[in-house]
């Protein structure tokens, strides 16, 4: 027992090692594209500090990686799984008795504990990490984060206990709760249109959008004048700015209310909800690129063939990915229940590459 114990560790040991070698190379190639792209920004917009830029990279870095750990679990595992078939210590495995599932599950016993801290405790801390970028990132140039567009003119439809609005702003200031040049139809309680409102600024607070300036249009009458226009709205000040902003920048402990503040809101909470199921299935996934990964690479060194499976698996690697990303827009667009969206790739790749290794194992 205590030898089976011995060598479950040693085996975990080295998937790990392998993993955070990849995602180690992997982020460090990230955080260089970044701090460059940051740069030639500084240069366009005004002179930053490099310390200054180096410190809003590193803070970004992580919600950039974080979506690099299934990627890297696959290709570290691949990487161990070769590096023990090429010492001969899988061949010592096969001889002592062990089946290809008993040396897999201490790699898959790390792949499932590094999806679900990267669910519940990285993805938190990456987002935390991008709003204080996203902060600093305004003030060093200068320029406010603006969520809904940049004076384009973007339109945003919202309930509230009066009816529904829709609103137009040409810019977005303090994270979604002031607004510029904003322009409000306002529908009763019926959903028939009952007037126009044309305000200067518009600030959120509890329960309800602050209009100043307004210039209120309603059907047969003439335009009035008001100096305050209160417009009643879901929206509160606290998760304006997540429901117009980057689901990347959400935190999975914050997903659950979020969803059901947009859906009251009367936004359309999609993204979010594909959001919150990739972070519930990325444990089973990353359990998925470790099977995926045993099925290129169980192969003796001494039977060549090594680098076609090894180009196979890779290239089986990217098309999930790419059938996955398919399918979460396939959800998001509404054409498929999101839980199936996200979670039957997942499955697929599994039977798949399950039933590839029972073939190989037991012919």
């Amino acid at each position: 027992m205590l030898g089976k114990h011995t060598l479950s560790v040693y085996i975990g040991r080295r998937f790990l090692t392998a993993i955070f070698g990849v995602f180690g190379l992997c982020s460090i190639l990230i955080f260089m594209i970044d701090f460059v792209e940051l740069l030639r920004q500084a240069g366009k917009y005004g002179s930053v500090p490099a310390w200054l830029l180096a410190w809003i990279t590193l803070l970004r870095l992580p919600a950039y990686t974080e979506m690099l750990l299934p990627f890297a679990i696959l290709v570290g595992s691949i990487g161990a799984l070769l590096m023990l078939a090429r010492k001969s210590e899988l061949a010592v495995m096969r001889a002592g008795g062990m089946s290809v599932w008993q040396f897999l599950r201490p790699a898959l016993a790390v792949a499932l504990g590094l999806g679900v801290l990267s669910s519940i405790a990285f993805n938190p801390l990456a987002a935390g990490a991008r709003d204080r970028a996203e902060d600093l990132y305004a003030e060093a140039f200068d320029r406010e984060l603006q969520l809904l567009g940049k004076g384009s003119g973007p339109w945003l439809r919202q309930d509230g206990p009066d009816g529904q609005s829709v609103l137009s702003a040409a810019s977005v200031q303090s994270h979604g709760t002031e607004l510029r040049s904003v322009t409000a139809f306002v529908y009763d309680e019926n959903g028939k249109f009952a007037e126009r409102v044309d305000a200067r600024t518009a600030t959120l607070e509890e329960g309800v959008w602050v209009l100043d300036e307004a210039m209120v249009s309603g059907v047969g009458r003439q335009p009035e004048s008001y100096p305050t226009y209160l417009l009643s709205t879901y929206l509160s000040p606290e998760r304006v700015a997540d429901a117009f902003g980057s689901v990347i920048s959400l935190s999975f402990w914050e997903l659950p209310d979020l969803i059901y503040i947009t859906e009251k809101a009367g936004l359309s909470s999609a993204q979010l909800r594909i959001q919150y199921e990739l972070l519930l299935s990325r444990p089973l996934l990353c359990v998925a690129m470790v099977f995926l990964a045993a099925t290129v690479s169980l192969r003796s060194f001494r039977s060549g063939g090594i680098q076609t499976m090894v180009v196979t698996g890779m290239a089986g690697g990217f098309g999930f990915f790419l059938f996955a990303e398919i399918s979460r827009q396939i959800g998001t667009a509404g054409l498929a229940p999101i839980w199936a969206a996200v979670w039957i790739p997942v499955l697929l790749v599994i039977l798949v590459s399950v039933t590839v290794l029972l073939h190989q194992e037991d012919g």
